[in-house]
C-alpha cells in the first residue's frame, strides 16, 4: 500500500482530516447499537414532531426483528423496502440487518412493472410498503416470489394532534384496503413478534452482503448493487472524519430518499452510526425542507443542485437565522459555478460561516467518496478523496494512468466499493478491475482530471444520462419502453434544460403508419408510460415527428433533437459548432474502425 499512498498528493492538503481510519468491522445494526449504548437518551430521529431516542430506536429494531423471524425472513433473505423518510422504514431497515437479511431498497413512487423487476431481479421473499402504495403490489405479486407484503401507514408514527390533522388532508386521499387483503398491517406483524422466543439475532461481519441499491451503472441498463456491512459503515466513518467540526447529537435533514445511496449512506447511516440526530421529512418540497432547517436550528444538509436552486427563490427563507449550520453539501449532479456563488452568498446574508462543498460519488461506491475540505476550496472542483479512498485518471477503458491536468476516465478504489452488480457477472467484472497496485477500482464512466495537489475534477459522464431533481434516468432505457407500445413505430428521449429539476425528460415519437398524431394516441402512450416508468422519469411531454433525423449511420440523432429545443428557447449562438455534427464525425470514426 505504501507505493499507493505515494500517489496520493492529496495527503498534504487534507487539514484536520485524516489519510486513514480504523473501520468498524461488525454490521450496521451493530454500529448502531453501540452508539445506544453510549447515548441511550440522545435523540436518534425526529419525525413529523415526534422524537425517537437511540435506546427506543434499538428495542423497536429488535421488536421488528423478531417480528420479521416469526413470519420466516433467515440469513441472506431479500426484504424490499419501497418507503419514504419515516420511523417504520428505518426499523425495518436495521431490523432485516438484524436477523441477517439484505434490504432491497426502491423508490415507492415506481411503476408496476418496475417493482416488479425489482422484487424479481432480488428475489425478495417479503416487502414492506405504506397503505397508498399497496395496489400496484397487488396487481404485481402474483408474477413474484413474495410471501409477504407488509403494509404501513404514516398515521401510526404521528403524535395525536397531528394524526388529526393528517387524517382529514393526507389520509383522506388514501383509497381503503380491503379487510381481506392478503397482507399483513404494520401493528398486526409486530405483535407477531411477541411469541419469539428462540434467538433472532444473526451474527454478521463486515464483509456480509446488507443492501441493495439501483443503479444504471456504467451502460444504462438498471442493476441492483449490492452494498456489504463495511461499505456502509466506512462511509459513516469517512464523511465525520470529513467533517471534524460534527459534534453527537448535530441535527442533520434527511430529505434525500432512503432507496438513493446520498439519503441512506449520508442523511441516516452515518447520523445513526456516528451518534447524529436525523430530521426525516417523508415528502420533499423545498416548502418543508426551508421551514425543517429552521425549526430544528439544523446543523448539517444534503442535497442536490436542484434543491439550492430552490431554496434561493423561497420567500419564507427571506429572514431566516442559518447560523446553527456547520456543513452544506452538494452532490447527484455537478452544482455550477454560478449557482455556488449565489448560494454562498445567501449563506452568508443569513448568518451562516460556512459556504457550500460540494462531492462526488455514485452508488458504486454507496455515494460520496470525495468531498471539498472544509478549510479550502478551488472553483470547479469536487474535492479530495475521502480517507482510504483513491482516485486515478486513467484513458478511458485502460489502466494508463494519465499526467495531473489532462482528462480521462475516473477511476476509484477504497473500502466503499461495492460487491457487485448482482446477476451481472460480465458487467461487474468490467467495472471492477484489481490493477498491479493490488486495488480494485471501479471504472466509472465519468470523465474528469485531477491537479498537482489531488483535487479532482469532474469533466461530464462519457455515457448518455439525463439528471432530473438528482436522479439519474438513462434515455436508452426509457426509449425501450416507449419502443414496446403497440403505436409507436421509433422514439427518442431528451433531457430539456429546467430551472428547477435542471433537466427534465421529454420524448419524440414516430408513430407507426396510419396511427393519427391526435391527443387519444398521446393519451394512450402517456398511460402506458405511467404504469411502466417511475413518476420522477416521466416523460412531461410527447411531439409527434413524422421522421426523427439521423446520423450518418444510421442512428436516431438525439444531438439534433437537443440543439432543436435549445433554438427554441434561444440558447444556441449561430456561430458555435453543432454537437450534432460532433456526433456524427465520431459516428462515422466508429464506423470506419468496425468496418
Amino acid at each position: 500500500m505504501s507505493d499507493i499512498s505515494a500517489k496520493a498528493p492529496w495527503k498534504s492538503h487534507l487539514g484536520d482530516v485524516p489519510f486513514t481510519l480504523d473501520y468498524f468491522d461488525g454490521s450496521m445494526f451493530e454500529a448502531v447499537e453501540a452508539i445506544a449504548e453510549k447515548y441511550p437518551n440522545n435523540i436518534a430521529f425526529d419525525f413529523m414532531g415526534k422524537s425517537t431516542t437511540y435506546k427506543a430506536l434499538v428495542k423497536e429494531v429488535e421488536a421488528c426483528a423478531k417480528a420479521l423471524k416469526t413470519i420466516g425472513v433467515r440469513e441472506g433473505d431479500k426484504v424490499t423496502i419501497a418507503m419514504p423518510n419515516c420511523p417504520q422504514a428505518i426499523q425495518m431497515f436495521y431490523a432485516v440487518n438484524l436477523v441477517g437479511g439484505i434490504c432491497n431498497m426502491i423508490h415507492p413512487l415506481s411503476a408496476e412493472k418496475e417493482i416488479e423487476f425489482y422484487l424479481n431481479e432480488s428475489e425478495s421473499v417479503t416487502a414492506i410498503t405504506l397503505d397508498q402504495f399497496y395496489n400496484k403490489f397487488e396487481n404485481i405479486r402474483q408474477n413474484t416470489k413474495v410471501v409477504n407484503i407488509i403494509i404501513a401507514s404514516i398515521k401510526d408514527e404521528l403524535s395525536k394532534p397531528v394524526k388529526a390533522g393528517y387524517m382529514l388532508t393526507e389520509g383522506r386521499k388514501i383509497k381503503k384496503i380491503p379487510e381481506d387483503a392478503p397482507v399483513i398491517r404494520w401493528n398486526d406483524f409486530l405483535r407477531l413478534g411477541r411469541h419469539c422466543f428462540y434467538n433472532y439475532k444473526v451474527k454478521r461481519t463486515g464483509s456480509d452482503p446488507a443492501v441493495i441499491l439501483y443503479s444504471g451503472g456504467t451502460t444504462g441498463t438498471t442493476k441492483g448493487i449490492l452494498l456489504s456491512n463495511r461499505n456502509f459503515n466506512a462511509l459513516g466513518q469517512q464523511v465525520i472524519a470529513a467533517n471534524p467540526m460534527f459534534r453527537p447529537g448535530d441535527k442533520m435533514l434527511a430529505a434525500m430518499p432512503l432507496f438513493h445511496g446520498f439519503g441512506l449512506g449520508v442523511c441516516v447511516h452515518t447520523m445513526l452510526s456516528q451518534g447524529g440526530r436525523c430530521i426525516l421529512i417523508p415528502r420533499f418540497t423545498a416548502q418543508t425542507y426551508a421551514k425543517q432547517i429552521t425549526k430544528y436550528k439544523c446543523n448539517f444538509i444534503a442535497g442536490v443542485p436542484t434543491l439550492y436552486e430552490a431554496l434561493l427563490r423561497l420567500p419564507s427563507m427571506g429572514k431566516a437565522d442559518l447560523s446553527s449550520l456547520k456543513g452544506v453539501f452538494s452532490g447527484g449532479d455537478s452544482l455550477s459555478i454560478e449557482l455556488k456563488k449565489k448560494f454562498d452568498k445567501f449563506l452568508y446574508d443569513h448568518n451562516a460561516k460556512i459556504q457550500i462543498r460540494e462531492g462526488f460519488g455514485l452508488t458504486e461506491c454507496v455515494t460520496a467518496s470525495c468531498l471539498t475540505p472544509p478549510h479550502m476550496a478551488k472553483e470547479g472542483s469536487i474535492g479530495l478523496p475521502f480517507p482510504d479512498t483513491y482516485y486515478k485518471i486513467v484513458e478511458p477503458g485502460t489502466d494508463r494512468e494519465l499526467p495531473y491536468g489532462e482528462e480521462g476516465e475516473i477511476l476509484i478504489a477504497g473500502p466503499t466499493v461495492m460487491m457487485e452488480y448482482i446477476k451481472h457477472p460480465d458487467e461487474t467484472a468490467a467495472t471492477l478491475q484489481t490493477h498491479s497496485d493490488g486495488l480494485t477500482w471501479i471504472y466509472t464512466g465519468d470523465l474528469g482530471m485531477m491537479d498537482e495537489e489531488g483535487f479532482v475534477y469532474f469533466r461530464g459522464r462519457a455515457k448518455r444520462m439525463i439528471i432530473t431533481s438528482g436522479y439519474n434516468v438513462y434515455p436508452g432505457q426509457l426509449e425501450n419502453i416507449l419502443d414496446a407500445h403497440e403505436l409507436v413505430h421509433m422514439s427518442c428521449i431528451i433531457g430539456v434544460p429546467d430551472p428547477y429539476k435542471m433537466q427534465k425528460v421529454k420524448a419524440f415519437v414516430m408513430l407507426k403508419p396510419g396511427v393519427p398524431q391526435n391527443e387519444e394516441s398521446k393519451e394512450s402512450i402517456m398511460a402506458y408510460c405511467r404504469k411502466h416508468i417511475a413518476k420522477y422519469a416521466m416523460p412531461y411531454d410527447i411531439e409527434f415527428r413524422d421522421e426523427l433525423p439521423k446520423t450518418l449511420v444510421g442512428k436516431v440523432a438525439y444531438r439534433i433533437l437537443e440543439e432543436e429545443e435549445a433554438a427554441k428557447r434561444g440558447d444556441i449562438e449561430d456561430d458555435v459548432e453543432s454537437p450534432a455534427a460532433e456526433q456524427e464525425a465520431e459516428e462515422e470514426k466508429e464506423t470506419a474502425t468496425v468496418s
